[in-house]
């Protein structure tokens, strides 16, 4: 199954509400992030592009672009953030500048490496030369596509945060064009 990145859009509501349900029914620990999009769809998305934007920023946090993995049969698949920048605390120490996750019921279908491109592609737009990255040291398939996507580890290191060892990569970003 191919997917695209689109942007947060009030016109994927419907698929964005299954994704964020197969989180709630194989991944909860995860859903919980989503959630805010069950309590009024519109000011959810208006939200994400406040963020991508830098208007309306709750304290301590950093513009941030938001895009959505949309499949070939418009399911939302995946989400990917990039943080502008990591001048805070934990963005630094225990967030990085890129998140992504690939709904449970899609996983394993090379939709993590579409979301770590989309994020590195955004972040040559911006002119990020180096994105760092933090995954749990167990988390094999996550650290399978940084790799692969030229994240280089830095080191593995106890996060009392995320209550669990986290790995810290680097990964250059080259110039698109």
């Amino acid at each position: 199954m191919s997917a695209r990145a689109v942007s947060p859009s009030e016109q994927h509501e419907q698929a964005f509400l299954e994704m964020l349900d197969d989180f709630d029914r194989n991944d909860p620990q995860n859903a919980d992030f989503y959630a805010p999009a069950r309590d009024g769809f519109a000011g959810y998305v208006r939200s994400l592009v406040d963020e991508e934007c830098g208007r309306n920023l709750k304290a301590g946090w950093v513009p941030c672009t938001h895009r959505w993995l949309l499949s070939d049969t418009n399911q939302v698949v995946g989400v990917t953030r990039l943080r502008h920048r990591i001048d805070t605390p934990f963005l630094s120490e225990s967030g990085g500048h890129i998140g992504y996750d690939v709904a449970p019921s899609s996983r394993g279908c090379g939709h993590g490496h579409l979301a770590l491109r989309v994020a590195v592609l955004e972040a040559s737009r911006l002119g990020i030369d180096r994105v760092l990255l933090y995954t749990a040291a167990g988390n094999a398939a996550s650290r399978a596509v940084i790799e692969r996507q030229g994240g280089v580890l830095e080191r593995i290191a106890y996060s009392e945060f995320w209550n669990e060892n986290l790995c810290t990569y680097w990964l250059p970003v080259v110039a698109a064009g």
